[in-house]
């Protein structure tokens, strides 16, 4: 192998990076992470895909390829890849307003249904490797995370009463275009009675998984634990007179097949309704992702690369379409006990796939045994399980912008539609970052008579002939306008007799067009009025703004003083030159005047 292709692998593919230090206590770990995971990831998988009427091995089949893929790409060593609830969940909205209620559409609908959610996985991951590639994977931290809490309230909502119906074994009610919750309410009202042998399985198997859990917690034992409630809950059935438990509907048939190469069916006319959401989801799965991938390199110290993250979740969605996968993204609870059974690299990722692809192998013919209401119970667990609510309090009581983004996400969930939320979301992060980031100081500096430079205040003495102005923040247009108002004020204050001004830029950064054409007229409106204006402390990136516009000849090379090791030098140096440049005239309380009279050369100051 050249030293090129390994180098090429290393960085874009970290799992063959881990094998350099790669040992069997490494090995160890990632077995035993990756097969606890595997135990979880079997039951979860089928109810995900059975979120969106998806057929269980198609959840199965995203739990080994995308789990897979995504290992071996990830950024993070604990996080697992592989279908989630919450991408289900907006997958469900996404084709019902695309196709209307599934239970209703003729088997040809319901087939194309299907062929659209492996399609989306393509489109997805294709929007998600394109935000890498572009290195927009960093504009993530820009996005608040009162969006994912807000977005995790709204979808554990929308999950826990789609479920319902399942739990009670009642009839879907409600039309195509009806809102969700207006197909709940009819749902409950019109769609039959309690079936208690169907509530029952259900409750039984929520009370054997919190039964597991419990001993899990107490004796640390490490059960499956859903494993534990699916097969109680089947074998609890079996056992019973069918004539007692009729009614209750079983998975049915999961074939005992792995998951095979198949191109997916491309449908332009579907891609272009299916667009907007499959941007909304795209974006969410990057923001689960990689916020669990934050969440846990927090407590490893691990160092991450978002762009590397978005890759990985883009290729494993784009490769999970040519393999019947409907789209995933990092999942909350696997990756979580990856995490705490002590994951050591990537590659626990890739032995989860290989556990859930020995399970399907081994057992496939048992689920269908398994009844859709202990599944339904499942996932009404990890629809509690998925909100935290110290995370919900710490972000709700931090700050009002907090508050009002995870409100208005969590609303948006429930009341207009679950992929429309992140939107939402995404644009009131920018919405309120922007102005925060767009606000620039502007402030005069003085020379008290003790010689000390600091920041002026209204009953400071100001000097007839020198001003000192300093201007911190990020120069980019959304701030020109506060910077052209506040310079335009300085201005009213200048007296005529003024000679020069220093603005000091250290601390102003990312110049853009905008601010420093801003600049440029302020230099032109002192020039008018005779007055020189130097800059101090000016940084590369400046600099080389402002020859790229020409705004250096306009100030001219000779009143630009670059940025030093000190951090006032440059503006030490700069009014050395402006009290040289006025020559012996002071103010009646300039700290100079007894040095200018005694024509010394000592312009030192105290900051």
């Amino acid at each position: 192998m050249s030293s090129k292709l390994a180098d090429a692998l290393y960085r874009y593919v970290p799992a063959i990076d881990s094998l350099r230090t790669y040992n069997f206590a490494c090995f160890r770990r990632d077995a035993l992470a990756g097969f606890t995971v595997a135990a979880v990831a079997v039951p979860q998988a089928m109810a995900y895909a059975l979120i969106f009427h998806m057929p269980p091995q198609m959840g199965l089949f995203t739990a080994i390829v995308m789990t897979a893929v995504g290992a071996l790409l990830d950024s993070s060593k604990q996080l697992i890849n592989g279908p989630t609830n919450a991408i289900s969940i907006a997958m469900l909205s996404a084709l019902t307003m695309a196709f209307g209620d599934f239970e209703a559409l003729s088997p040809d609908k319901q087939l194309q249904w299907q062929q659209s959610a492996i399609m989306m996985a393509l489109f997805i991951g294709a929007i998600q490797a394109g935000i890498a590639l572009f290195r927009f994977g960093d504009l993530s931290r820009f996005i608040s995370h009162s969006v994912i809490i807000g977005f995790t309230i709204g979808a554990s909502i929308l999950l826990l009463l789609d479920q319902l119906k399942s739990v009670m074994g009642l009839k879907a009610v409600g039309d195509v275009h009806d809102h969700f919750l207006f197909k709940f309410y009819r749902t409950m009202t019109e769609g039959g009675t309690l079936h208690w042998p169907t509530f029952g399985i259900a409750a039984l198997t929520i009370a054997i998984a919190l039964l597991a859990r419990y001993l899990n917690r107490k004796f640390r034992l490490g059960l499956p634990e859903l494993l534990i409630a699916l097969a109680s809950a089947g074998a609890v059935l079996a056992m019973l007179d069918p004539a007692k438990v009729s009614g209750i509907r079983l998975l049915g048939q999961v074939p005992r097949e792995l998951p095979s190469f198949e191109m997916p069916t491309i449908d332009w006319g579907l891609i272009r309704l299916l667009s907007n959401s499959a941007l909304a989801i795209a974006f969410l799965g990057l923001l689960e992702a990689m916020a669990m991938a934050k969440s846990i390199a927090g407590k490893t110290g691990q160092k991450l690369d978002m762009n590397q993250q978005c890759l990985s979740e883009g290729v494993a969605n784009m490769a999970g379409s040519f393999f019947q996968c409907f789209p995933g993204s990092g999942s909350l609870t696997r990756s979580y006990i990856n995490h705490v059974t002590g994951a050591a690299t990537q590659w626990s990722g890739v032995i989860s796939a290989v556990g859930v692809t020995a399970t399907i192998l081994l057992f496939a013919p048992l689920a269908q045994y398994v009844p859709r209401a202990s599944l339904a119970g499942i996932l009404i667990l990890t629809a509690f399980r998925m909100v935290d609510p110290k995370q919900v309090a710490y972000h709700f009581n931090a700050t009002r912008y907090d508050a009002s983004i995870l409100l208005a996400t969590a609303f948006s969930a429930v009341f207009i539609s679950i992929e429309f939320c992140i939107l939402v979301g995404v644009l009131l992060s920018f919405a309120f970052y922007v102005p925060r980031a767009a606000k620039i100081k502007v402030n005069e500096l003085t020379i008290t008579n003790e010689r000390v430079i600091r920041e002026a205040i209204p009953s400071d003495l100001r000097c007839s002939y020198i001003r000192i102005l300093n201007i911190e923040g990020e120069l980019f247009f959304g701030c020109a306008p506060e910077l052209e108002r506040q310079l335009k004020e300085f201005e009213e204050t200048l007296p005529d007799s003024l000679k020069l001004i220093v603005l000091r830029m250290r601390r102003a950064n990312n110049p853009d067009a905008v601010c420093i054409h801003v600049m440029e007229a302020f230099v032109r409106r002192m020039k008018d009025r005779s007055v020189t204006v130097m800059f101090s402390g000016v940084h590369a990136s400046m600099a080389r703004t402002m020859q790229n516009v020409g705004l250096d000849q306009v100030v001219g090379a000779e009143n630009i003083f670059r940025e030093e090791t000190e951090v006032w030098a440059s503006t030490f140096t700069a009014m050395k030159k402006a009290y040289a440049t006025i020559g012996l005239s002071r103010c009646q309380h300039c700290p100079n005047r007894e040095i200018a009279k005694e024509e010394r050369n000592d312009w030192s100051y105290m900051i």
